[in-house]
């Protein structure tokens, strides 16, 4: 039995498939992004199971909502990267998802804390972590908070203490001096 070759394509070439609803364009997205979405998926929700469904979510999301998403506003990753991140986030702020929490054993609550501790996603790895180690002490603080730990844009204002606007300037403008190091 031959290993399955994974399929790699370019961006303009997968964004083409897509557009197009073309099975090798789902394939080559799983096969090209999964880890990488399952990640940022992971840091959010702990729970392995749930990260999983919600990986499955996204997948089906960017497929029914591809119409929607423009080269224009941004690179296909980014665009994918916000739907797996605002599913998680909307997951974990559910009313079923705290109640179940609320209503674990405490064994299911040990095999949690285990299976946190073999966390494969390690955006250091991927130089996030770095790039983002060089920006102004107050634009890192944030996108710590919202992009790392989860948090609103409220939360990370409350959190801080400072206003909400001052919170989406600094984001904003932590962002663009990442995007320099990508264009």
């Amino acid at each position: 039995m031959s290993k399955k070759r994974k399929i790699s394509l370019s961006e303009d070439e997968l964004v083409l498939a897509l557009r197009n609803h073309e099975k090798v364009a789902v394939e080559a997205l799983y096969d090209m992004y999964s880890s990488s979405l399952f990640g940022v998926i992971s840091r959010i929700v702990i729970d392995t199971a749930i990260a999983e469904d919600i990986l499955q979510e996204t997948f089906v999301k960017i497929w029914h909502s591809f119409s929607s998403y423009s080269t224009d506003k941004g690179r296909l990753f980014t665009w994918m990267v916000n739907i797996a991140r605002n599913l998680a986030i909307d997951k974990i702020r559910s009313k079923d998802f705290k109640n179940q929490n609320k209503n674990q054993e405490i064994e299911n609550n040990v095999t949690s804390i285990d299976e946190q501790r073999n966390t494969v996603y390690k955006p250091e790895l991927m130089g996030v972590k770095d790039l983002v180690q060089t920006l102004k002490s107050d634009q890192k603080s944030i996108i710590d908070l919202v992009y790392f730990k989860g948090y609103t844009h409220v939360e990370a204002a409350e959190e801080l203490g400072i206003p909400l606007g001052t919170i989406k300037t600094r984001l904003r403008m932590g962002i663009q001096e990442l995007r320099k190091h990508f264009n």
